[in-house]
């Protein structure tokens, strides 16, 4: 599907979608819960939301949708077998991996696009180690045997999905387990938010020295129900357009959110604050180029950057190769997006860099990545002609309602079958 906007500025009061990853680690939680039915609120059917849901289920949990609401009851009876498909979603895949494998369930995974091209070398090479045994490196495989407890030994700067994944699989398997994290530890903010949602269901770790220890214990919901927060990923895309001169104003964000890509509030703060800066002074002693604990909001900052009122001349986007393994390759399509539009930027691999140049219009590439899409959609808004966008149906992955928001903004938007 092709979308083709004509510029226009966006105006109007908008709610945050949902938060996709708290949602993907409650519904998994709330599944491990025996005997107990979760009331899980404010859940947004994205594509990946759905694949959780169901691999969930062919697990053996109970879900049942009630307009934004999710009545989990938890896994009673084991299957001894299972076949999960989990599409497009990197963190269905990483997060049930081991899961499976500590309830010593025979699994065939399957996926679509990209994922079966996304590593899972991590979880093989530990998992194996400890009484897993894999069909194949990658997708479609099966797994099979009994998780044992013990060490785990996952580098920081790959995925967070991997520590996380662990950390639903270990509490369920006797003996204490931990996970060591050697290397750079990168997007902890993901793992954080790991961690408060097992506390909300009563796992707890002990944290010491990048190594997370747990023995086994017994999910059980704390709460009378779980509320999804409001996510700042998605919300990232229309407070950028806010940053551009839309009269958009965005609601259902907690400021304080552990959700490391809330940093998109500062970053764009920062960014029209470099105008104070003299010819003189690094810009990074007022923003940070680090993006490695961010690198999903990426796309959009890249945006912000060409076309933001600031005199910063460009801006390089450092410690970002993890893009190149996500829907797309993040930094090639990210670059490409911006020639496409008439800016400028270039990258190598493990940077991006983007010039402040201003965007004019043209033809993008989405690559079937939802944040490709998106960021071009709201770069459209100070453009000065037409933009077309391919794939445009791919925001169905994480922000399915996208499009329908952006039309109630004021978006003039035309649809190519």
């Amino acid at each position: 599907m092709e979308v083709k906007i004509t510029p226009k500025k966006l105006s109007g009061k908008i709610t945050a979608p949902p938060s996709k990853s708290f949602a993907h680690r409650a519904l998994i939680a709330a599944a491990l819960c025996k005997r107990q039915t979760t009331e899980i609120r404010n859940v947004a059917l994205s594509d990946d939301i759905s694949a959780t849901i169901n691999c969930l289920e062919a697990i053996g949990a109970k879900i049942k949708i009630i307009g934004k609401t999710a009545f989990v009851t938890g896994i009673t009876e084991i299957p001894k077998e299972a076949v999960l498909d989990c599409r497009e979603s990197g963190s269905t895949l990483r997060f049930l991996i081991p899961v499976c494998a500590a309830l010593g369930i025979k699994t065939t995974f399957k996926g679509a696009g990209k994922l079966p091209s996304r590593p899972v070398s991590t979880y093989v090479r530990e998992l194996s180690k400890k009484g897993i045994n894999f069909s194949d490196t990658h997708l479609p495989f099966t797994i099979s045997g009994q998780l044992k407890s013990g060490r785990f030994d996952i580098e920081g700067n790959i995925s967070s999905q991997y520590i996380s994944g662990l950390m639903f699989a270990l509490p369920l398997i006797k003996g204490e387990s931990k996970i060591h994290i050697t290397g750079k530890f990168e997007s902890v903010d993901y793992v954080d938010m790991t961690e408060d949602v097992l506390a909300v269901f009563g796992v707890f770790f002990h944290i010491y020295d990048n190594t997370y220890t747990v023995r086994r214990t017994s999910f059980e919901c704390l709460d009378e129900y779980y509320e999804i927060e409001g996510d700042w990923s998605n919300a990232a895309f229309f407070k950028t357009a806010e940053a551009l001169g839309n009269d958009v104003k965005v609601s259902g964000l907690d400021e304080y959110s552990i959700q490391g890509d809330g940093d998109i509030a500062d970053f764009l703060t920062d960014l029209s604050e470099c105008e104070k800066l003299s010819e003189n002074e690094d810009t990074e002693e007022l923003i940070t180029s680090d993006f490695s604990d961010m690198p999903d909001i990426v796309p959009i900052c890249a945006v912000a950057v060409s076309a933001v009122d600031t005199n910063l001349e460009k801006f390089t986007f450092k410690n970002v190769s993890r893009l190149t393994l996500k829907e797309s390759n993040r930094l090639k399509s990210t670059a490409d997006m911006i020639n496409a539009l008439g800016g400028k930027a270039d990258f190598d691999e493990n940077s991006l860099t983007v010039y402040h140049t201003g965007l004019t219009g043209g033809k993008v590439d989405g690559c079937n990545d939802h944040r490709i899409v998106m960021s071009a959609a709201i770069a459209a808004t100070v453009c000065e002609s037409e933009v077309i966008i391919t794939d445009a149906e791919a925001v169905k992955k994480s922000y399915p309602d996208f499009w329908d928001v952006y039309k109630k903004l004021g978006g003039n938007i035309e649809v190519r079958d």
